[in-house]
C-alpha cells in the first residue's frame, strides 16, 4: 500500500476487524489527522511517510520499521514500542510521555523538544541522534546505549544515568539536580566533566 488513503483506510479496517494492523508496507504516505491511538501495529514498514497532527496515544508498535519519516505536531503518550527500528526520522516537539520502548534502535533521528519525561527504555540504542532541548525527566533506562547523541540543553532531571557510557555525547547546558546525582556512576570524558563543575558552580582554573 503506497496512498494516503489506502493508510486511513487500512486504520479503519484495524478498528472493524480487530484493532490489529500487521504485515503490511507504506511508501511516501501522507497521513494527516489519523487516529492510530490504542491500536496494536506489528511487522510493518514505513518509508519515506510524512505524518501530521496524527494521534498516536496508547498505541502498541511490534517489529516495525520507519526509515525517512517525518512526524510533525503528533502525540505519542503512552504508546509501546518493542523491537522497532527508528532511522532517519524527525519528530521535533513529539508528546511520548510515560511511553514504553524495548529493544527498540533509533539511528540518525531528530528528536529535539520531544518529551519523554517518565519513559522507560529496556534495551535500547540511540545512535547519532539529535535530542536538543528535550524533556528526559524522570526516565528508566536499563541496558541502553547512547553514541554520539546531542543533548544540548535536555533536561535530565531525576533520570539516573548509572552505568551509561555518555562520553561520545553532547552534554552542553543540559539540566540536573543541584547536586548533578543523576550523573553518579556515569561515564564521560574529562571535557564533559569541565561541564559538570560549571553547573555545579565550580570555576576550573586552566
Amino acid at each position: 500500500m503506497t496512498a494516503a488513503v489506502s493508510l486511513r483506510q487500512a486504520l479503519e479496517d484495524a478498528r472493524q476487524g480487530g484493532e490489529v494492523l500487521e504485515l503490511l508496507s507504506f511508501d511516501h504516505a501522507d497521513a494527516e489527522s489519523l487516529d492510530f491511538s490504542d491500536l496494536t501495529f506489528r511487522q510493518l514498514s514505513f518509508q519515506a511517510c510524512h505524518f501530521t497532527g496524527c494521534d498516536l496515544g496508547g498505541a502498541a508498535f511490534y517489529d516495525c520499521a520507519f526509515s525517512g519519516c517525518q512526524f510533525t505536531s503528533c502525540r505519542f503518550p503512552v504508546s509501546y514500542w518493542k523491537a522497532c527500528r527508528l532511522t532517519g526520522c524527525k519528530a521535533d516537539g513529539g508528546d511520548f510521555r510515560r511511553g514504553r520502548f524495548k529493544d527498540c534502535t533509533f539511528q540518525a533521528c531528530v528528536l529535539r523538544y520531544a518529551n519523554f519525561a517518565n519513559t522507560v527504555w529496556e534495551r535500547c540504542t540511540l545512535s547519532s541522534c539529535n535530542l536538543t532541548e528535550s524533556s528526559l525527566s524522570e526516565c528508566r533506562l536499563s541496558k541502553t546505549i547512547l553514541q554520539s547523541v546531542d543533548l544540548t540543553g535536555a533536561e535530565l532531571f531525576r533520570t539516573p544515568l548509572k552505568g551509561m557510557d555518555l562520553s561520545s555525547c553532547t552534554l552542553d547546558r543540559v539540566s540536573l539536580s543541584e547536586t548533578c546525582a543523576e550523573l553518579r556512576g556515569a561515564k564521560l570524558h574529562a571535557g564533559q566533566a569541565a561541564v559538570v563543575a560549571r553547573i555545579l558552580g565550580i570555576e576550573i582554573v586552566p
